[in-house]
């Protein structure tokens, strides 16, 4: 049985519900961290540990939910084959069907030849080993109930060591390649340390492992998968990139889930996003280290990143102004937060180029943890991983490698042990009262902290705009 090598899709999913605003792109997949999720990506050669509850994009969960399905998918393989819906062999005959009469018809009407079809299937069987498949005749797997599961602490997501190791061999290679990315900066308006900083989020500055044959991987999720639309897709996309000459299926290695190359798009991502920055005649985003990077800074200009902005400050935030004012949403001049008395917690002005753009607050944990302005930057990042803490990943590792900075100044405080289904009656509760929570998912994104925080204002109770246990009894 094959390991997982968890690399993840960058840019996808929410994590908070509804709570998500100007996600524009689901098109792309990462080794990345989610607001539900709270583990950062290994710095080692060879595999990249993607965060708890993780979602990143198009990809298929955090490292303890895959770990709970790679267990699953073990015993399955091991059950005795009448226990399966079919056995392997038929499917496997289903499988070489569906390639010639189904999927193969829609390839052509792509523009895929016949030749680069059977070329890229030649030798690929289905991979067993993936998880999320529902063979031909069988049902897909019940959900988990996640009622009684805790959401972990934010602050378990951005490990020190796991950051300074990213920070000082981040800092190496922006040296090395300062040329390019000065290059690349001038062409995208994007910043080398933030274009560093995913590369090595993504896949340790190139150097994961990518075991997995892309095409065998999609081709398998897209025959017998929980979203077969989608890695069809993907798939279709995929052979169009071997159709017009970009890679071969053989160099084609991916992820588990059928993330691509350095920066780990999805093919469909690829096709969008990719460049040729060292002019060889095509995006080489495995092996051309400009490529990679260029791709990276292309995704995030096309996203939307302003040149010249920052892509937020950590912030001190008076008690007496209102945590319940955060959220894109509500996006106010910088100069204006500044008025109301936030202040940057390093003691540094607000750049004054910064002061008349608009900024937005974010408290990840409320009151209990690092709380910041941010800019529509911030978003951007998102657009990459649609995540909080994967966009604050990113900042503080840029910053780091740019400035030399340490981790945020502000402690994350003991949250984050209340279970799912306590947040959800919460939520119920504030929604019954007339607030807007965003998706009633027992998950405290933004619109969840303000309308606690708001409700805690008129029931005169000290503003936190977090969920905690003390709260229960009293939101009813």
């Amino acid at each position: 049985m094959r390991k997982f090598t968890p690399l993840w899709p960058a840019g996808h999913l929410p994590h908070k519900g509804g709570d998500q605003l100007g996600v524009r792109s689901l098109a792309q997949c990462s080794v990345s961290a989610g607001d539900r999720g709270f583990f950062g990506a290994k710095v080692r050669p060879l595999v990249i540990s993607p965060p708890v509850g993780e979602m990143p994009g198009r990809a298929e969960g955090g490292l303890l939910a895959q770990t709970a399905k790679v267990l699953f998918a073990t015993l399955l393989a091991l059950l005795p084959l009448p226990a399966l819906a079919q056995n392997k062999p038929d499917v496997e005959r289903q499988f070489q069907r569906w390639i010639a009469s189904d999927l193969s018809p829609e390839a052509r009407k792509a523009g895929v030849s016949a030749r680069t079809i059977d070329a890229a299937f030649k030798g690929v069987t289905l991979n067993w080993d993936l998880p999320d498949l529902v063979p031909p005749g069988s049902k897909p797997p019940k959900q988990q109930d996640q009622s009684q599961a805790e959401f972990s602490s934010p602050g378990a997501y951005f490990s020190e060591k796991r950051l300074q190791g990213l920070a000082a061999t981040g800092r190496g290679l922006a040296s090395t390649h300062a040329a390019t990315l000065k290059r690349i900066e001038a062409a995208y308006g994007v910043p080398g340390e933030v274009i560093v900083a995913i590369w090595g989020r993504e896949s340790g500055f190139g150097k994961a492992r990518l075991p997995y044959s892309a095409i065998e991987v999609l081709a398998t999720k897209a025959f017998m998968s929980t979203r077969k639309p989608m890695f069809r897709e993907e798939l279709i996309a995929a052979l169009t990139m071997i159709e017009r000459g970009d890679v071969s299926a053989s160099v084609m290695k991916g992820s588990w889930a059928g993330a691509l190359g350095q920066p780990q798009f999805m093919p469909t991502s690829y096709l969008k996003y990719a460049v040729d920055f060292d002019q060889d005649g095509h995006p080489d985003i495995w092996n051309s280290v400009p490529d990679s990077l260029a791709s990276i800074a292309h995704y995030l200009q096309q996203e939307g990143w302003q040149r010249g902005r920052d892509w937020g400050f950590e912030a001190s935030i008076p008690v007496n102004v209102s945590c319940a004012q955060e959220g894109p949403d509500l996006a106010k001049p910088i100069s204006a937060w500044a008025s109301t008395g936030i202040t940057r917690i390093s003691g540094k002005a607000f750049p004054s180029s910064e002061l008349k753009a608009p900024g937005m607050m974010l408290l990840p944990a409320g009151r209990n943890g690092p709380e910041f302005i941010v800019t529509p930057n911030f978003y951007v990042l998102k657009e990459y991983n649609n995540s909080d803490l994967y966009a604050l990943f990113i900042g503080n590792l840029a910053d780091r490698i740019a400035y030399g900075v340490g981790p945020f100044q502000a402690s994350w405080g003991d949250v984050g042990k209340m279970l799912r289904s306590d947040v959800l009656a919460m939520q119920k509760a504030l929604v019954a009262k007339g607030y807007d929570v965003g998706n009633v998912d027992g998950l405290p994104g933004f619109k969840t902290r303000r309308s606690l925080g708001d409700w805690q204002a008129k029931a005169g109770i000290a503003p936190t705009c977090y969920p905690d246990a003390s709260l229960k009894a009293k939101l009813r």
